[in-house]
């Protein structure tokens, strides 16, 4: 039976990969690097700063020392921070509060499963008064390879198991919530079951490689979804 839900963050929670578009150039142009078009949706979409920067770093040629990646990651994360507080209202999307408030009320497990900061996730679901709506974040700052590697969706169903000792969690118990293609790639390599949300990526590319696709999370059918986890058990 479905037991957890696992959230992507950024681009399914929040609308904010345009800022981090936009705070990763500023960074580049910062260090004297010039950005290039296309480079954040195939270096940096559904993948952590840390995976994304060194990335973008080493291809111009750059030494990327712990240090100086650490650097970069702090500068960004003291800017993004300043972004979301000059806004009135964050960009969460439509339909997640909903959504989130029935997946509650079924009385699943869910979690955070981000490459982003700690910080910036407990910023976010702190304003969008949605902190308590998840019993585990597994962010960037976890010592996991990025997405599309597994690591971190295996890692979040390993700390749940630990924190609920009789959930006996397996990864084909879990449905995760993505919106990249190096995300779902992530889930699927973890034996998890994927719904891909059309906020980032046409549908007719997400449904290639999800198990489900809906264009908005408020088209998410809850109840036909659950029923393929049980006929599965059965």
């Amino acid at each position: 039976m479905l037991k957890a839900v696992l959230f992507d963050f950024n681009g399914v929670i929040i609308h904010d990969e345009p800022v981090h578009e936009q705070l990763i150039n500023q960074l580049l142009v910062e260090e004297n690097l010039r950005p290039k078009r296309g480079e954040f949706r195939k270096l940096c979409l559904g993948r952590s700063d840390r995976a994304c920067l060194t990335d973008l770093m080493t291809s111009r040629g750059r030494t990327v020392t712990t240090s100086y990646l650490d650097h970069l990651i702090t500068r960004k994360a003291a800017a993004y921070r300043q972004q979301l507080e000059s806004l009135e209202k964050l960009p969460i999307y439509p339909g997640v509060p909903d959504l989130i408030f029935n997946l509650r009320a079924t009385q699943l497990k869910l979690a955070v499963v981000s490459g982003s900061l700690r910080s910036e996730i407990e910023l976010v679901l702190s304003r969008a008064q949605l902190q308590d709506a998840f019993s585990l974040i597994v962010s960037g700052d976890d010592p996991v390879a990025s997405k599309p590697e597994p690591d971190i969706y295996l890692l979040a169903i390993e700390r749940l198991n630990q924190q609920f000792p009789g959930l006996n969690l397996h990864p084909q118990e879990c449905l995760v919530i993505e919106d990249t293609f190096a995300g779902i790639e992530a889930a699927k390599r973890a034996g998890i079951p994927v719904v891909g949300v059309a906020n980032t990526y046409p549908f007719h590319m997400l449904q290639r490689r999800a198990n489900w696709t809906v264009d908005y999370l408020s088209d998410l059918e809850l109840d036909r979804v659950r029923q393929v986890y049980d006929r599965t058990v059965a």
